[in-house]
């Protein structure tokens, strides 16, 4: 999909487009959490997993049916040329050569660990902190990824087709500016007393976390030649979920065991703001891919 999409749009819209294709994410999450909540707690929560399974059942011939596919490198102004796939290791030995790539793959990665774990154990901590029921829990965690998390995304893609052009760097200093910002206000919003003041500080940080989907996979397709971004965005893709999703919520998990004969019930809470450090690490190698970065741009 990264690759198609980078072959319909410009470069100088390319940030837009995928954050725009990236919006899946929270607005899948908030209408899983919205319409699996509501389903779970009206009728079963195997009949939730269920139904939201065959949505997406129902929309792929749809997705057959009217997505084309466009020549390699179409929207690059149709001078690259039209070269069979290249195999894995090819494309991943000039990945592997370019600092910025293992800059910002890990940069995600550590980003996902904890983006991934405050997405699986958030709904437990509202439940043991703030007193929410299955139905609660749904409409204040649903809404939050709603509105914060659509207008992040949008957010980076639109930053990033503004000021990318004139500086290269500028598609890996906005999510580490984002991920330093996003950690004081998750902390605030885990440890708020109150679960409205805590519903708007979740706004800016679920917005913030997965800034980085537009600028970092726009960056990804401009490594390498237009027959070989597929491939890079999979090996991208691969470190990123490895990683991020294979760690994340059994870190907190864990994090959350040592730190319950402390805590007791709490211990989910402290743990989660204990794994806000993975957005500073985060951070710092997303700032270190800044120079590699524009060296590394190829188109």
């Amino acid at each position: 999909s990264y690759a198609m999409i980078a072959d319909y749009f410009p470069p100088a819209e390319r940030a837009r487009a995928l954050a725009i294709y990236s919006l899946g994410i929270p607005i899948g999450l908030a209408g899983g959490a919205l319409l699996g909540g509501y389903i779970a707690a009206m009728v079963e929560w195997r009949t939730a997993f269920i139904v939201v399974g065959l949505l997406g059942v129902a929309i792929a011939p749809v997705f057959r049916l009217l997505v084309k596919e466009p020549p390699r490198g179409m929207a690059d102004g149709g001078t690259a040329p039209q070269l069979a796939a290249a195999p894995v290791g090819q494309v991943f030995g000039i990945l592997a050569r370019k600092p910025s790539f293992w800059l910002m793959a890990f940069a995600a990665s550590f980003s996902s660990i904890c983006g991934y774990g405050l997405a699986f154990w958030t709904p437990s901590i509202l439940i043991r902190s703030f007193g929410f029921d299955l139905l609660g829990v749904s409409q204040f965690f649903g809404t939050v990824l709603l509105v914060g998390g659509t207008a992040g995304v949008f957010l980076g893609g639109w930053l990033a087709d503004r000021l990318g052009p004139a500086d290269r760097g500028a598609y890996a200093r906005l999510p580490a500016i984002a991920w330093v910002i996003t950690i004081p206000f998750f902390a605030a919003a885990l440890l708020s007393p109150s679960p409205v003041l805590a519903w708007f500080l979740f706004l800016i940080p679920n917005g913030l976390n997965i800034l980085w989907l537009g600028p970092v996979n726009t960056a990804m397709q401009n490594l390498v030649p237009a027959h070989m971004r597929a491939t890079a965005s999979a090996s991208f893709l691969f470190i990123n979920n490895l990683i991020g999703l294979g760690l994340g919520s059994w870190i907190l998990g864990a994090m959350s065991d040592a730190m319950t004969a402390r805590f007791g019930d709490e211990a989910l809470r402290y743990a989660a703001v204990g794994a806000l450090g993975f957005y500073a690490v985060a951070a710092t190698l997303m700032f270190l891919a800044v120079r590699p970065l524009r060296r590394d741009w190829i188109a």
